[in-house]
């Protein structure tokens, strides 16, 4: 029985990056042996195991066959005469092959190793294209190393293109395709993550209402998302910038429903999709039309809605160059200030009370909103 550390973690150390997660994996063990150690079994039919001390995750060697569609079709089979080699040969690219012993000795059959000195994703072996979710993978794997140089090797973009055409990525689960888009969104440089999949095709399958934007000449679509990112925006406000300029509310609607978003990411980019240009002309809007906007954003009991949405525009409107200073994020701030600034209380002991109490209450930030716009 022999232990190794595999995969990112030993990726990771050798690029001089941070590791927090290690991969355990155990050669030569029975899961009777495993059990007889103390370690806990996860699940039924996969051979993984948590450290009785640690809480690590221990998996014993196997090999995989294609048994059906997707990324959910394979068959595995875990013996204690499954090698080292056997089980890495089945991971996706080779710099996520590469194992090193108890005493730090590097195990390197596939050549991970100068792959990670010559920045290439390469793939290991012909069995990835087995696993459509890969195509996600690499993409995500090029977006977080990008700023590091890497790129993916032609042969591996080639075997990208033929799995993005044969149909396979269609049979992914929404909920394995959103952990991937959501790991890559929150990369340093996510908009090398939708250019790689473009680059394979398979943007065009994933997201054709996306890719339909980038066929155009004045598309600002990935510099949004690449200021988004440089900015440390949150998940919500990145999918939002993404989708920005989509013109169709049901474009943005079929897009969350195919990758189950989640609902927050949802409602942010459907808000952005509709009312963006109001954000951007803020400045010109009549009261009438400011407290229209706000009511949309239900500022009075959300305010963090209108916040993250600002910052969407905010990014859309510094990756076209326009604006740095971007005065409508303030502006609209101040218009949500007054608005809620209206004293309600004091109507309410004038007696009023259902619809005439919201006539009212309306009117008075009307008059609040055209003072401030008159400043």
């Amino acid at each position: 029985m022999q232990i190794y550390k595999v995969g990112g973690a030993v990726r990771d150390r050798l690029l001089g990056r941070s590791v927090s997660d290690i991969d355990w994996l155990v050669v030569g063990a029975t899961v009777d042996q495993m059990q007889a150690l103390g370690y806990r079994p996860v699940g039924a039919d996969f051979p993984v195991f948590i450290h009785p001390r640690t809480g690590e995750e221990y998996a014993l060697a196997r090999t995989e066959r294609k048994s059906g569609r997707g990324y959910g079709g394979f068959t595995f089979h875990a013996s204690p005469d499954v090698t080292l080699e056997e089980d890495l040969i089945r991971r996706d690219l080779t710099i996520n092959a590469m194992a090193e012993d108890e005493l730090g000795n590097l195990y390197d059959p596939y050549h991970g190793k100068k792959d990670l000195e010559q920045r290439l994703l390469r793939h290991v072996s012909p069995a990835f294209a087995e696993d459509p979710l890969r195509v996600l993978r690499v993409a995500r794997f090029a977006a977080r190393y990008a700023p590091l140089g890497f790129r993916v090797a032609d042969e591996t973009r080639e075997l990208m293109r033929r799995i993005s055409a044969s149909g396979e990525l269609q049979a992914l689960t929404a909920e394995r395709s959103w952990k991937e888009i959501e790991r890559a969104l929150m990369e340093d440089q996510p908009q090398v993550f939708i250019q790689v999949l473009r680059d394979c095709g398979a943007l065009k399958v994933l997201m054709p209402e996306v890719d339909a934007l980038l066929d155009k000449q004045q598309s600002h679509t990935l510099q949004a998302l690449e200021q988004a990112a440089g900015e440390q925006l949150p998940l919500h406000v990145r999918w939002a910038c993404l989708l920005h300029e989509l013109t169709d509310l049901d474009q943005a609607k079929a897009l969350n429903q195919r990758f189950k978003a989640p609902r927050e990411s949802q409602e942010l980019a459907l808000l952005v999709v509709e009312c963006q240009t109001l954000c951007h002309g803020a400045l010109e809007l009549s009261a009438a039309e400011l407290i229209e906007l706000l009511q949309k954003f239900d500022v009075y009991r959300r305010p963090q809605r209108l916040e993250d949405f600002i910052a969407a525009c905010q990014a859309q409107a510094r990756s076209r160059g326009e604006n740095q200073a971007y005065p409508q994020a303030d502006y609209l701030r101040g218009a949500a200030a007054v608005a809620k600034a209206v004293d309600v209380k004091g109507l309410v002991e004038k007696g009023l009370t259902g619809q005439a109490l919201g006539e009212a209450l309306k009117e008075a930030r009307l008059t609040a909103l055209e003072a401030y716009r008159q400043r």
